[in-house]
């Protein structure tokens, strides 16, 4: 399994706090089951999902890192399709990320790795998004965006065609008994563009018993699920 090398940038830092700006995020999700964190099962990922509503964008921030999407884009779909090619450089960088405005975020619990949860992001719209980045998380609000595991960053950016999926995995804690765990109800996901902003955040009733520490982190999106839970 992956190693815990973790960072929060501060660009990511920064553009939270552009995020926090915005007056509203989405509502109407439903509560989802799942098990304490620690109870050790094998299984697959639970099918159970929320639903977020759209927010307005964040104002621009200064000088973000830039991951923009290469003349090879990685489509999701894990079936053997292979990557298209951008039509040139000017079309592939405008691509439009993959937000509340044409895209479903939903959470859900998964059986394995424990202590682990699934974010699934679905293009809604009729055109190709994509999924720049990893999503920035806030659980019950708090202000610090929750780490980012880098070395998940994938060769290429998802892009998302109407109708798929992209993945990200949330490891909730480090080792059972290490660290003082905080339970958490509600989770904040931030959709960031090509250029590291913010694009209005959406808010997620997690599954019930969810408990988080300082050791865990989010994934990069990633075109399949056993890549972005790192099995």
């Amino acid at each position: 399994m992956r190693t815990n090398r973790i960072r929060t940038t501060a660009i990511a830092a920064t553009a939270l706090a552009a995020a926090l700006s915005l007056t509203a995020c989405g509502g109407d999700d439903k509560a989802m089951g799942t098990k304490p964190a620690g109870a050790a099962e094998t299984a697959t990922p639970a099918a159970t999902s929320t639903d977020g509503k759209a927010q307005q964008d964040a104002p621009e921030t200064g000088a973000p890192e830039t991951q923009t999407v290469p003349a090879e884009r990685k489509h999701a779909g894990g079936n053997g399709k292979k990557p298209e090619a951008a039509p040139n450089t000017g079309a592939a960088a405008s691509i439009p990320v993959c937000s509340a405005q044409n895209s479903r975020v939903t959470v859900s619990d998964v059986r394995r790795p424990i202590n682990h949860l699934l974010l699934t992001v679905t293009n809604t719209g009729s055109k190709d998004c994509a999924t720049y980045h990893a999503p920035f998380l806030r659980f019950d609000g708090a202000q610090a965006v929750y780490p980012i595991l880098d070395e998940s960053k994938p060769q290429a950016v998802v892009v998302l065609s109407p109708g798929e999926k992209a993945y990200a995995g949330i490891s909730l804690s480090g080792e059972p008994g290490e660290n003082e765990l905080h339970k958490s109800e509600n989770l904040g996901v931030i959709m960031v563009d090509r250029n590291n902003k913010p694009k209005g955040e959406v808010t997620l009733k997690l599954p019930a018993e969810t408990y988080t520490d300082h050791l865990g982190f989010v994934t990069y999106w990633q075109s399949d699920i056993n890549s972005a839970l790192g099995i």
